[in-house]
């Protein structure tokens, strides 16, 4: 493992990068933030997200994980965000291509995964939508919770389903077209934070295996719901870029 949990004040008193994460479960936006320091060799370490912590929350500036605080700047929380500070201290090996066209093409990608009503977005509401039907999902104090949160009403968690299988259909396509051209990534033939992001989203739909993530039953029961229009939606492709993620550029096992 290349970082380490620490508490509260010790990070407070430290120097460096901080991150404040969500504990216990695989957040993929959480664990692709791990992910992209782990590729770029940043020494970083993490303190677990306590909702009861007004300490951790004017530290931090809200009661969410990922949260990155390098010195004494301003805490930065939004997935672009994290990803520019993570490319400022440490530019080599980069995860945004250097060309224009494909640097876009990488961030147009990564907000479909990670963005509000990208692909995370979108799987989080049809989970608080099935946990509120009694259909699977997030159990029902937990997808009350989300909902409030972010903005789930019946209408919105009833789409969800056909966003989300769209999704992960454009992402399927991308991979074969990239396949049949001679590449494993998403875009070119390297390595850009799309492949983590992707890697990391794949545990809302299937996590990894109890010996490599450790996690709650009940957590690990939400994400594997999946009902007839995301299953047919789930290419095999999908999953097997995740595990090629992992045994190639990402630490296992998961330390949550």
């Amino acid at each position: 493992m290349t970082f380490q949990y620490v508490a509260l004040d010790d990070a407070m008193k430290r120097g460096g990068l901080r991150m404040v994460v969500v504990g216990q479960v695989p957040s993929p936006w959480g664990e692709a933030a791990k992910g992209i320091l782990h590729i770029k060799g940043i020494e970083w370490v993490a303190v677990r997200l306590t909702y009861d912590s007004e300490a951790l929350k004017e530290w931090a500036g809200q009661r969410s994980g990922p949260v990155a605080i390098y010195e004494n700047e301003r805490p930065r929380d939004g997935w672009a965000e994290i990803l520019r500070l993570a490319e400022r201290l440490a530019p080599a090996p980069s995860l945004l291509p250097s060309e224009p066209a494909e640097r876009a093409l990488v961030f147009g990608i990564a907000h479909e995964i990670c963005g509000e009503a990208g692909l995370g977005w979108s799987r989080r509401l049809q989970l608080v939508h099935a946990g509120l039907q009694n259909a699977g999902g997030f159990p029902e104090p937990v997808a009350k919770y989300l909902g409030r949160k972010y903005g789930y009403s019946p209408e919105a968690g009833a789409a969800s389903g056909r966003r989300v299988a769209a999704l992960l259909g454009m992402l399927a396509a991308r991979l074969k077209a990239q396949r049949a051209a001679g590449s494993r990534y998403y875009v070119g033939d390297a390595v850009t934070a799309v492949d983590v992001y992707s890697a990391t989203i794949a545990a809302m739909f299937g996590p990894l295996p109890p010996d490599q993530c450790a996690m709650q039953h009940a957590t690990r029961a939400a994400f594997e719901t999946r009902d007839a229009q995301t299953e047919a939606a789930l290419d095999p492709i999908l999953f097997e870029h995740r595990d090629m993620m992992y045994a190639a550029h990402l630490e296992l096992p998961l330390s949550l």
